[in-house]
């Protein structure tokens, strides 16, 4: 059995964002993100790493105003 530190990076980053994406959309932001644009998208068109990614994206440009 190897230790977190001593597995590969891809293994460990692979970890990560998996349980970053699973905090993401728990988020009510998140929710709330997917609900405003509804209409204008079809969730079943993405797959999950594509609309965490597209809530990352669009929320750090609103920042970034």
């Amino acid at each position: 059995m190897t230790s977190p530190s001593s597995a590969p990076a891809s293994f460990s980053d692979d970890l990560i964002w998996d349980n970053l994406k699973q905090a993401i959309t728990a988020s009510s932001g998140f929710h709330r993100w997917q609900a405003e644009r509804s209409l204008t998208f079809h969730t079943a068109e993405q797959t999950l790493d594509q609309l965490v990614s597209r809530y990352l994206r669009e929320t750090l440009e609103t920042l970034a105003y």
